[in-house]
């Protein structure tokens, strides 16, 4: 209670209506599986379309998995991720969170000590892209370049591009207090230099008077003690290092450049522009408000932020050799750009005879452009990978346990974690899998897992792999989906758990989540693996198996929307998502009960709160009743709580709705009626 200590008029803020609960989102899907490129121990992103899944994925070109120990051997395989993430935003999807797995060449698991923490490099003992020469030697002895990611496409395209900013070389003028005591006459004006925005450890290029050819670059330091600048120039044999001494007026002035670097990387195909990053500077100890800010600080093995460690995709390093001093930017410069102030003819104009040819050269830009080698797609994955790992001593998960921190999350899929279902060893990974995405979703609570049947396979078959299953938390679907192939243009059969997500989020985009997801379009389809007819669904159709069917004149459709449990009670796929959402809503929207004194007052706001719920989830018609009191009910109070449950801080409410089921059987009886029978 608020104290009231001297007279005086209060005001006081006070509700007189109760908490609403807002329903949460059920469209949120999670893929889990291997692609060409990007972050595998990165926290996930959330993903709005398949333009931002290729930036941060890659395209959907085939996979190539090598054999273990032996990547001279490897097998094709095609990008279902990538198929199913265009699958989903074609049939609806609105937001997907993908969780990338990958399996190294020497078996060694993502996630144990091989593998940095997040913002390090994953440091696989295979598959890193780096720049080579044409006989596999290193291209540069002292800068290491490479990705910060596995895979083939890690085979980036580097462009670095050095560049000088406008002269920054200036004067003031030098006060009369400062030159001792005054001649007889006025003296002439005295002028030194000035350097604008010049920082420690910049590197300048000095344009000298007279001959272009006498331009040299130079390393800028600062000396905080006496207040000078001092240059280190690598101009002759011998390293010098010299006080500045210019003329900063008149027809024979110095002219200073600063020189810095940008960086731009594309994808291995040049279709995607990974990134630009400007005006950096070279040498690995510059820094900026006492921060390192380089080239190789930038792209440091552990980046400032998670961000940039799912956003940068280069590692760039300084190689120190033993018994040598540290590299600057000078020694670093001149190794990649070696012939950096050689003026080839081309570089002369009309203005040849003047100083400064080579400072408007590198106003220009000059640029040198390589492709990483060496990068991999790794072994294909298996159920530990999909797995994935927490170890509690690193801050960073791997595969489905990625997962496990994103809340948003309703459908969790693993798309062609099947397609190698005819191989004894692969069946046994997927099988796995299945068992792997069921758990993940009963743990989650609030999550359906849709499986993918496997490929080619029979009624007979997908009823073996169906009776191995039960839960409530999963479907299953079959057969393959049939589309046109936008890499190959040729036909692709696609494990149906990309298409089926996008589905759930139409269906509960466009109408809601307690109808059933199905009867619906398949947009992209052209045709299915096997075409079903009736007699053959009925089989299937009773085991929890749903179907994607055809039907003349309304095109390619799914046509089931049943779990995989034996318990009746939980048989419908939309049953199991309506009371996720209901659960998930209620869940967050009483948070605020917790710690309230456990009284009548709490009881009945708490009534009151969760009955407005669901009397509008009534109104919409989720629930079955003509009267809300037929639809739904909610108790709290003493008939829900003993003294025991108070005495133990337990509040409970015991909450029953009379959900719909989908009419799956349409019946229509129609018999003879004679004109003259009374009704």
């Amino acid at each position: 209670m608020p104290e009231y200590l001297a007279p005086g008029v209060f005001v006081e803020e006070t509700s007189f209506r109760s908490k609403s609960i807002e329903g949460v989102s059920t469209t949120t899907t999670g893929f889990v599986g291997p692609c060409r490129y990007g972050p595998v121990i990165e926290p996930a992103d959330v993903i709005t379309s398949l333009g931002e899944f290729e930036r941060s994925y890659a395209g959907g070109g085939k996979l190539w998995f090598g054999t273990e120990g032996d990547f001279a051997d490897v097998s094709e395989s095609d990008n279902f991720l990538w198929h199913a993430v265009r699958a989903f935003f074609s049939e609806g999807g609105k937001r997907l969170y993908v969780a990338r797995v990958f399996r190294p060449l020497d078996g060694a698991q993502a996630g144990n000590t091989n593998v940095g923490k997040p913002g390090k490099p994953v440091l696989f003992a295979d598959g890193h892209g780096r720049p080579r020469k044409a006989d596999g030697s290193a291209l540069f002895s002292s800068i290491d370049f490479r990705s910060r990611f596995p895979g083939a496409a890690s085979n980036i395209i580097v462009r670095a591009t050095v560049r000088t900013t406008q002269n920054i070389l200036g004067a003031e003028k030098i006060p009369a207090s400062e030159l001792g005591s005054p001649p007889t006459s006025p003296p002439d004006p005295q002028y030194r230099p000035t350097f604008g925005a010049l920082r420690d450890r910049d590197i300048v290029l000095l344009a000298a008077p007279g001959s272009p050819f006498t331009d040299a670059l130079y390393i800028a330091r600062y000396d905080d003690l006496n207040n000078k600048w001092s240059f280190r120039g690598t101009t002759g044999p011998n390293v010098e290092e010299k006080d500045l001494t210019v003329d900063p007026v008149g027809g024979h002035s110095h002219s200073i450049y600063v020189l810095t670097i940008s960086i731009n990387v594309l994808s291995d195909d040049r279709k995607h522009d990974l990134g630009t990053w400007a005006d950096l500077p070279l040498d690995p100890a510059h820094e900026r408000a006492g921060e390192r800010d380089s080239l190789f600080a930038k792209f440091a093995p552990t980046p400032a932020t998670i961000s940039e460690a799912r956003s940068l995709p280069l590692i760039v390093e300084v190689v120190q050799t033993t018994g040598q001093p540290p590299a600057t930017g000078l020694t670093l410069l001149n190794e990649m750009f070696p012939n950096l102030l050689t003026l080839d003819p081309e570089d002369f104009d009309e203005f040849d005879e003047q100083p400064g040819t080579l400072a408007r050269k590198l106003a220009r830009g000059i640029f040198q452009e390589f492709q990483l080698t060496g990068g991999n797609d790794g072994l294909r994955p298996g159920a530990a990978e999909y797995e994935g790992t927490d170890d509690p001593q690193e801050t960073f998960k791997t595969g489905l346990k990625q997962f496990e921190d994103v809340e948003d999350i309703s459908i969790v899929a693993a798309p062609g974690s099947t397609a190698k279902y005819d191989d004894q060893p692969s069946r046994d990974e997927a099988n796995a899998i299945f068992g792997l995405l069921i758990a993940h979703a009963e743990r989650m609570k609030y999550r359906i897992a849709v499986l993918d049947c496997p490929p080619k396979q029979g009624l007979a078959d997908v009823r073996k792999v169906r009776a191995k299953l039960d839960s409530k938390y999963a479907a299953l679907y079959y057969p393959w989906v049939r589309v046109l192939d936008p890499v190959t243009r040729r036909e692709l059969d696609l494990p149906p758990s990309g298409f089926v997500s996008g589905i759930f989020a139409r269906n509960d985009i466009n109408r809601a989540v307690y109808k059933a997801p199905a009867n619906e379009v398949v947009n992209l389809a052209i045709d299915f693996e096997q075409r079903l007819n009736k007699s053959q669904q009925e089989v299937l159709n009773p085991e929890g198996i749903n179907c994607f069917r055809f039907f003349e004149g309304r095109g390619f459709r799914l046509w089931g929307a049943r779990t995989i449990s034996s318990d009746p009670e939980w048989k419908y796929v939309n049953l199991r998502r309506y009371f996720a959402y209901l659960e998930r809503s209620i869940d967050k929207g009483t948070q605020w009960a917790v710690f309230e004194p456990n009284g009548e007052q709490l009881w009945a706001n708490v009534r009151r709160t969760i009955e407005d719920f669901l009397f509008n989830e009534f109104q919409s018609g989720a629930l079955l009743g003509a009267k809300p009191e037929q639809a739904y009910f909610v108790k709290c109070d003493r008939s829900t709580m003993t003294q025991n449950d108070l005495d133990n801080g337990r509040l409970i409410a015991l909450i029953g709705v009379a959900a719909l089921r989908p009419a799956e059987f349409v019946i229509f009886r129609i018999g003879q009626w004679t004109g003259d029978r009374k009704s």
